[in-house]
């Protein structure tokens, strides 16, 4: 089981780190205390679970969180915070627990002993999924394997998802999150509630009202928006 920390508190970072090494078998894969770099690093990594404190530098932890949740894969999140009032907001992403600074050892031996159990059972009941590259994409009758890098962008329409390659359109029987859930997060970017993009087929990056971003592609004349609420990770990934 591999984990991270993300603690901007060099001691506190420390106690956590040797409490989780003295009371489980869970994995340190690394320490961050910047919400950022914890962003690029889940770029090109795969963690189980993330100790999360709220009040970080550059992507506070609650956003942070926020965009962890709609990886693919999604690792469990437990809050380690002085910041009681979040509580309700961590629950409501699905946190695997939410603990209040300063707390006892006891405290987080019950805690990780939990995660454990927790991650054990999910692991043997779903096997290792296979990274494929290609999605299954639906025109007429017909079911055409598509690589990833051709799709351009996806949009929303009710219950349906629209994916577009250069040349053709597909409507996919699905809503948006559950499409996008199949593609490589690291390639693929939530801008928009409505919308999501390839980052690697943005030719242009043009203001908009606001302080938002219209999102010119490769090859096709449509512009992808940027709602407000994406801005900030969205200047971040694309080092704006």
């Amino acid at each position: 089981m591999k984990a991270i920390i993300v603690e901007d508190e060099f001691l506190a970072q420390q106690e956590l780190s040797w409490m989780i090494q003295q009371h489980s078998q869970i994995q340190i894969e690394a320490c961050f205390d910047d919400g950022l770099d914890v962003l690029k690093y889940l770029q090109q990594h795969r963690v189980d679970v993330i100790f999360l404190d709220i009040n970080i530098p550059s992507l506070d932890g609650m956003l942070l969180a926020q965009n962890i949740h709609q990886f693919a894969h999604k690792p469990l999140i437990v809050f380690i915070t002085a910041w009681k009032e979040h509580a309700v907001d961590a629950f409501e992403l699905e946190a695997f627990d939410y603990i209040l600074k300063p707390y006892h050892e006891s405290r987080i031996i019950t805690m990780l002993s939990k995660l454990e159990a927790t991650w054990q059972q999910q692991h043997a009941q779903t096997p290792a999924a296979h990274v494929s590259h290609t999605v299954n994409l639906h025109k007429d009758e017909r079911i055409i394997v598509t690589d990833v890098n051709d799709i351009y962008y996806v949009e929303a329409h009710e219950k349906l998802t629209f994916v577009y390659t250069r040349r053709e359109a597909y409507v996919m029987s699905m809503n948006i999150s559950e499409f996008c859930s199949r593609l490589p997060e690291q390639q693929f970017f939530r801008c928009h509630r409505s919308y999501c993009v390839n980052l690697n087929k943005i030719r242009e990056i043009e203001p908009w009202f606001n302080n938002t971003y219209l999102l010119k592609l490769r090859d096709l004349e449509f512009q992808v928006p940027v709602s407000r609420s994406k801005v900030k990770i969205f200047r971040q990934l694309m080092r704006l």
